[in-house]
Parts: C-alpha cells; sequence; structure tokens
C-alpha cells in the first residue's frame, strides 16, 4: 500500500510539475530575458547591446535604461503601430465571427459522418505552409490576378481593382488564415448544447429564428469569447500577412518589431515594443478567463 501510495505521488508530481516546467522554459524564462533586453541600452557589438548587470571592484552594479519605455511614449509611430494592429485585429476577428459562426452552426447541425467530412475540410489548408498559402493570396489578388481577372471577364468591373498592398487584403488574409480558430471552438460549443432546450421553445410557440436568438446564441457566448480571443491573441502580432499584402501605410507592431531587431539592430527598444504587447494582451486574456470562472461556478 506504502508503494501503491508513493508511486500515486509521484504520478501526482509528474502531471503536475511537466506542464509548470514547460511554461517555465519556453515562457517565463524568455519573457524574463525580453524583460532584461528592455531596461539595456543599444551598442555597437556583438550581441547589440549593453549588460544590464556590472561586477567590478567587488561590486555588483545594476543599470535600468528606462529610455526605450519613454521613447515609446514619445514616438508617435509606435502609438499608430499599437492603435493599428488593434484596429486590423480587431476587424479581423469580427470577419472571422460573421463567417465562422454560420459554418459551425451549419457543420453542428448536420450528420456526424458529415461533420467530419466537413471539419476536415475545414482543417486541410492548415496542412499546407502558411507561407505558400500567402503567397498564393498574392497572385489571386494582384493586378493581372484571377480574382481581378474574374470580374473583368463577367463585366462586373471595367478595370483592374488596386487590392494588394493595402489594407484590404491584409483582412482579406488574416480572416483566411484564422477562420479555422473561430469555427472549431464554436463548432464544439454549439454541438454540446441541449437540444431538449430548443424542442420545449418550439413547444412553447417560439419560431426557429426565436429560438436561436433567446437559446442558441446566448449559450454559445464561451465559444464566441474563446474564438475571439484564439483569433484576436495572434492576429494583433501578424507580421507575415502585412508584409506580404499589406502596403506601406499597413502599420502594425509585427513589422515594427521586425524592423527594430533586424533593421535598426536595436534590441532594446524592440523588446520594449514586445513586452507593452504582451501587456496590453493581457487584460483580454484576464478578462476571458475571468468570464470563464464566472461561466464555471454558474454550470455547478
Amino acid at each position: 500500500m506504502m508503494a501503491r501510495g508513493r508511486s500515486a505521488r509521484v504520478g501526482q508530481v509528474f502531471s503536475i510539475g511537466i506542464p509548470y516546467v514547460w511554461l517555465v522554459l519556453f515562457f517565463a524564462l524568455p519573457f524574463a530575458i525580453v524583460i532584461k533586453l528592455s531596461f539595456s541600452s543599444a551598442a555597437m557589438a556583438i550581441p547589440p547591446y549593453e549588460p544590464m548587470f556590472n561586477f567590478a571592484d567587488e561590486m555588483l552594479q545594476a543599470v535600468l535604461n528606462l529610455g526605450n519605455y519613454l521613447l515609446l511614449l514619445d514616438d508617435p509611430l509606435y502609438l499608430e503601430a499599437y492603435l493599428g494592429s488593434i484596429k486590423m485585429a480587431g476587424i479581423a476577428t469580427l470577419g472571422c465571427l460573421i463567417l465562422g459562426y454560420p459554418m459551425a452552426y451549419a457543420i453542428a447541425k448536420v450528420s456526424p459522418q458529415r461533420q467530419a467530412l466537413l471539419l476536415l475540410l475545414v482543417m486541410l489548408p492548415s496542412w499546407t505552409s502558411f507561407l505558400i498559402r500567402i503567397y498564393a493570396w498574392m497572385g489571386l489578388l494582384s493586378h493581372n490576378g484571377l480574382i481581378n481577372q474574374a470580374l473583368l471577364s463577367v463585366g462586373a468591373i471595367e478595370q483592374p481593382l488596386a487590392i494588394l498592398n493595402t489594407d484590404v487584403a491584409v483582412y482579406i488574409g488574416m480572416i483566411y488564415a484564422y477562420l479555422p480558430f473561430m469555427i472549431l471552438p464554436l463548432y464544439a460549443n454549439l454541438s454540446r448544447q441541449d437540444q431538449s432546450l430548443l424542442e420545449a421553445a418550439a413547444d412553447l410557440g417560439a419560431h426557429k429564428f426565436t429560438s436561436f436568438w433567446h437559446v442558441t446564441l446566448p449559450l454559445s457566448f464561451s465559444g464566441v469569447m474563446a474564438g475571439c480571443m484564439l483569433v484576436f491573441i495572434p492576429a494583433i502580432g501578424e507580421f507575415v500577412i502585412p508584409e506580404l499584402l499589406g502596403g506601406p501605410d499597413s502599420l502594425m507592431i509585427g513589422r515594427v518589431l521586425w524592423q527594430e531587431f533586424f533593421n535598426n539592430r536595436d534590441w532594446p527598444v524592440a523588446s520594449a515594443l514586445a513586452v507593452v504587447m504582451l501587456l496590453l494582451l493581457a487584460l483580454p486574456i484576464a478578462c476571458f478567463n475571468h468570464y470563464q470562472a464566472k461561466s464555471m461556478e454558474a454550470a455547478r
């Protein structure tokens, strides 16, 4: 019995400890390094920043440079990048919700065999390279691309539309790339809903739209929140799609980070940008966790 209890405790330690070790190695430690870099100063060296801690004459000195964060407040470029990222990520999230909710609802209403097929079709584009798919959209949205050629052939337009290298192209690419992240949590929520509630609403004389509006939609709000978080959080730091599909006016924080890291080689300012971005993302994540905790308490 003692050996059995000891093995159970060891199993609990491993099952609980491994996720914490994973978080420390791949989140806490890299985040601590980024915070440390954000308080250092740029230098013409390899790596291109001055050490934060110096040990000389038996004294340990720590130099905290707050100028990187003050620069973010003084230069309007960074504020515009943050606001542009929030705007583009918000519009892309709304677009994914508008397209993804009907698709998830339709998948949840078909037979289980068709559900598996439709979910496979949703996930199938993700099996190819993300970069190749964005390059394909460059061909579709270009001046002589398939979309313009199709619109010209049916007489919908008289001259090709300027879609590529605009914000519209960025929205199209982001909605296309992150749509599965909206569909899957919505489908998981809608497929688990109790259908007897809809039957009760129908027995009371409610029409299908009324039942959907007052029963299905409120019960699916947790899935909507989860899908929006899964789309908004990666979209706000997107770099590849604005770089390939957007123009010079498509200013997002991911592009600014890339320029600071690799073009300007100003790692401290880039680290400060990343820290502020993570702090901004902490607010919607905290709101989502609070809502999830309240939902779980209400379910009990």
